[in-house]
């Protein structure tokens, strides 16, 4: 991308974002179109994680949140607002760029990502408009975090930092609340416990818990623990605004709460109910930006308002660029709820649920007002699979062992259904723990079928890539698993004297690459750069260090310019199909929705099955075998699926070999099947691997021959390979 005039057309925003190198001059404006000179508001984002808005402040009794309530009293509260996953990576790689993950190619937990080449992190935008940008200091965006994102990323960034009079933007990440501290016991944690006065201390037999949970003691110690981290952070939260009050900058400052997803409990935290996905956000918008933020109606952002508007986190982006006085860029897919911006209030949120760790799901959810929709692709898989990390959590454990005695009731059962229904459908104001599912009540089938609609509609329009299996994915996104290494910056013009210096004018051939630059200093050193935006003066004596970045891509090397090097031609920009280009996508997503739609069909899906594994996609092959898998129940379905699977033995694809695999071992096959997944634990591709470990586990004792190969994918190098292995391997030794 090179230097610099960030006009806000739609045709000049994409060449400077996909890395045209074509000169572009600001002209009377900042950058991305902020007017010069005009007063701008300070911005302070207080983060926290796995929180559902448990406040008191939100009519939660239970809570002891004095400074968030006090917060809240002094700003708006959104009573509405939905995280689009119930995980934190996912969830932040859609809050940094405005865009779904599923739309990206972040959805998987702990994925590597290659966003398309347009995408860039938000702040960006805002750094170009002369914003001092930090965050402090989590960044789980599911790619690296480019150092075009912030001023500076690290445990002290600070908007303390800024250059005098700069306008800021800090972000501070508090983890206190986070799903490992409800049952860590370091001594440092429970000194900071212990330091609640007693009146701050949550009493668990006061705890009110949800249905779906046992009534334990344990059950309620978590959940009286949870709380006691939520007072702790509400301490915090107090510490940063009286920093922000001494500095004299509590009237220039709009300042933003709220939490990454829904509480770090079970049942909550990785599922998209209400528990999972819905967050609290409180903003405090300072007397004199009202009429910046909400033109036409500054009193609703009162003290003590309350906002009963949907608010998704991908409009966290746009919203805050309009506030700052920037056009946002068309890709974004969230819509700004303040500025000049501001859209019309939304009808519908949206999210979903992939790969969480070690487990494979596929789900997408759509919410309104009062209700919420869900589709369950993988509808054959118990709520209840395996997650290492979480089942070191006291109440998973609990649920767990009371299912294994045959103790659980009612509505702490579902979890531990073999299978899932298709559809959810849930009025979350009669029910709302999600409990009471109307899908199947006639009574709600014209809000079923509207919501099914919506949800339909929005994974055609956000090109939502979840029917790809992640290891085809993958592949798409980083052949052969490489990274992609940005090109090398190169300088391209000097408006001045070649010896004495001048404007250096900086370019990259890489699309979509973004140039941060420094003047002398260490080139290794990871602070300290800033944003290329126009061309950089020099004098003699000085070097000029700059590197460019693309999402997903390797950083470039440093390149250096003094006064009296030579000046580089301009480089050519590629323009290498990205994996969102290839022209066969939307076909190919059209016949994944459509071969799932054979759900609803039931047995009487195997023939139009069968057609599909002849197709020239695996993606579409893998589905086709794994729909003949879930839905043989009849003699007469499995004579004429068993002999079609067989073949796919031996297809070209890894991962349809793996699905027909897992499907001959369950109809008694394994002497024939059992080989191809061992076969796969041997793939090069990670992910690969993990589909055959996951195939493995579910075939149960079938697995044991296989028990070598195990053992050595115990010590394989992908840690949820690991995961899966290991939770094999202590069920074989159990017995």
């Amino acid at each position: 991308m090179e230097g610099a005039r960030w006009t806000l057309n739609r045709r000049e925003f994409l060449l400077a974002a996909s890395g045209s190198v074509a000169e572009v001059l600001f002209q009377g404006t900042g950058a991305f179109g902020q007017e010069k000179d005009k007063p701008r508001p300070n911005f302070l984002w207080i983060s926290t994680e796995d929180i559902s808005p448990d406040l008191g402040c939100y009519g939660d009794t239970y809570a002891v949140t004095p400074h968030l309530d006090a917060l809240a009293a002094q700003g708006i509260r959104y009573n509405r607002v939905f995280s689009h996953a119930g995980v934190c990576a996912p969830t932040r790689s859609g809050i940094i760029t405005g865009m779904y993950p599923t739309t990206i190619g972040t959805q998987h937990m702990r994925c590597q990502g290659v966003p398309p080449h347009y995408v860039k992190c938000f702040p960006e935008y805002l750094r170009a408009a002369g914003y001092y940008c930090t965050n402090n200091v989590k960044t789980d965006y599911q790619f690296a975090s480019p150092p075009a994102a912030w001023d500076e990323c690290s445990a002290k960034a600070h908007w303390r930092n800024r250059p005098k009079d700069s306008p800021f933007f800090a972000v501070i990440n508090f983890t206190t609340t986070h799903e490992s501290q409800i049952r860590d016991h370091s001594p440092e944690l429970m000194r900071r416990l212990d330091g609640l006065a007693p009146t701050e201390r949550h009493d668990p037999a006061k705890a009110k818990l949800p249905p779906y949970y046992p009534d334990t003691l344990k059950v309620r110690e978590d959940w009286a623990r949870y709380y006691d981290l939520i007072t702790l952070m509400d301490k915090q939260v107090k510490e940063v605004l009286d920093q922000l009050e001494a500095d004299g900058l509590a009237e220039e400052t709009i300042v933003w709460f709220w939490g990454d997803h829904g509480r770090g409990l079970p049942r909550a935290k990785r599922w998209v109910y209400d528990s999972g996905t819905r967050v609290p956000l409180i903003l405090r918008i300072p007397e004199k930006w009202r009429k910046l933020a909400m033109p036409d109606n500054p009193n609703a952002l009162r003290p003590g308002s309350v906002n009963d508007e949907l608010v998704a986190f991908v409009d966290f982006a746009p919203t805050m660029l309009s506030l700052a006085g920037v056009e946002v860029p068309k890709h974004m897919q969230g819509q700004a709820f303040l500025g000049r911006h501001r859209a019309k209030p939304r009808e519908y949120v949206y999210g979903g649920r992939d790969r969480m760790d070690e487990a494979y799901d596929l789900i997408r959810t759509v919410r309104d007002k009062q209700f919420r929709y869900i589709r369950n692709y993988m509808w054959y898989v118990s709520r209840g699979q395996t997650i290492t990390y979480m089942d070191e959590m006291p109440t998973m454990q609990e649920m767990r062992r009371l299912h294994a005695e045959g103790k659980l009731q009612g509505p702490q059962m579902q979890y531990f259904e073999p299978t899932k229904p298709i559809e959810e459908l849930y009025d979350t104001a009669a029910d709302p723990y999600e409990v009471n599912n109307l899908a199947g009540d006639p009574k709600h089938q014209t809000v079923l079928e509207r919501m099914r609609l919506a949800h339909l509609e929005w994974c055609r329009e956000t090109k939502d890539m979840g029917l790809v299996p992640e290891p085809i994915f993958d592949e798409m996104k980083r052949p052969d698993g490489k990274f992609e290494k940005t090109a090398d910056p190169v300088f391209v013009k000097l408006a001045g004297n070649k010896d004495q210096g001048g404007a250096v004018t900086v370019a990259c051939a890489t699309q979509g690459a973004s140039i941060v630059w420094r003047l002398g200093g260490d080139p290794k050193e990871d602070a300290g750069w800033s944003l290329y935006v126009r061309p950089v003066p020099i004098q003699a004596g000085e070097v000029l260090h700059a590197k460019a970045c693309r999402l997903g891509f390797q950083d470039s090397g440093v390149a250096s310019f003094k006064a009296g090097d030579s000046i580089a031609n301009k480089p050519e920009p590629t323009q290498a199909e990205n994996w969102d280009d290839k022209t066969d996508l939307p076909g190919l997503r059209l016949r994944l929705m459509k071969i799932k739609e054979l759900d609803f069909t039931g047995p009487n899906a195997t023939t139009a099955l069968l057609a599909h594994l002849t197709d020239a996609k695996p993606s579409v092959r893998y589905w086709a075998v794994v729909g003949l898998h879930a839905w043989t129940k009849y003699s007469i379905d499995l004579a004429m699926a068993k002999p079609a699977v067989t073949t796919m033995l031996e297809d070209p694809s890894t991962v349809v070999r793996i699905a027909a695999a897992h499907a001959m071992c369950d109809w008694g096959e394994e002497q024939t099947a059992l080989p191809v997944l061992i076969e796969a634990l041997k793939s090069p591709t990670a992910k690969t691997r993990m589909f055959a470990m996951v195939a493995l586990d579910k075939i149960g004792e079938k697995a044991r021959p296989a028990l070598p190969q195990i053992q050595a994918a115990a010590q394989d190098a992908d840690e949820y390979v690991v995961r899966v292995a290991k939770t094999v391997l202590s069920r074989f030794h159990a017995k």
